[in-house]
Parts: structure tokens; sequence; C-alpha cells
């Protein structure tokens, strides 16, 4: 069975950093596509970022030049730095691992927390 467990989340003050991380336990790792994406409150799920097997990444508009998305494949971990942040940061951030045709897998983490206070 697969997880996926993000770490990292919690409080933080407006302009402060963070840097989530994700393990997931798959099988070949380094072919998935891995995001971050983020539920804030009364809101719906968004990308935040998005990062391929062959390292092409890509983001929100709302977090480019302030997050930025890493793997290591050895690790079997990706991780997402962010700089800068801001309330509107606040949400849960969930991790998605992804493979393409003709797998087509697709599995989420539980989640982790993030509260920018202003």
């Amino acid at each position: 069975q697969v997880q996926v467990v993000e770490s990292g989340g919690g409080l933080v003050q407006f302009g402060g950093s963070l840097r989530l991380s994700c393990a997931a336990s798959v099988r070949m790792f380094r072919a998935y596509t891995m995001g971050w994406y983020r539920q804030p409150p009364g809101k719906q799920r968004e990308l935040v970022a998005t990062i391929t097997s062959g390292g092409t990444t890509n983001y929100a508009d709302s977090v480019k030049g302030r997050f930025t998305i890493s793997r290591d494949d050895t690790k079997n971990t990706v991780y997402v730095q962010m700089n800068s942040l801001k309330p509107e940061d606040t949400a849960v951030y969930y991790c998605n691992v992804r493979s393409g045709a003709p797998l087509n897998l697709n599995y989420w983490g539980q989640g982790t927390q993030v509260t920018v206070s202003a």
C-alpha cells in the first residue's frame, strides 16, 4: 500500500519561511510527477507547484518567485521551500504523486496545515 506523508507545516509570521517535505513509498519514485496543492479555508483545492520526473517545474502565479519545489529521488521525497509567506498562503497543503499513461496512478497525502499570521 502506498503511503504519502507530508511534514513541516506549522505557524509562521508574515514574511517568514517554511519547508514542507513529502515522502512517498512508491516504487520507481523517480518516474512520478510530484506536486504540492493547497486548500485555503472555505475554498477549493488549488495547484501550488509540480515537478516532473525530468525536473521540469510549474508554479501557480500566486507563488512564483517565493516558492521552490525540488525532489530527491534517492530519498523518495519532494520538498517545497516557501519564502516571504503571506496570510493568504494559509491552507492545508497536500502532496500529490502521479504517473502518466498507461498506469495513471494518483496518490494524495493527508495534508499538513500551514498558518501565516499577519
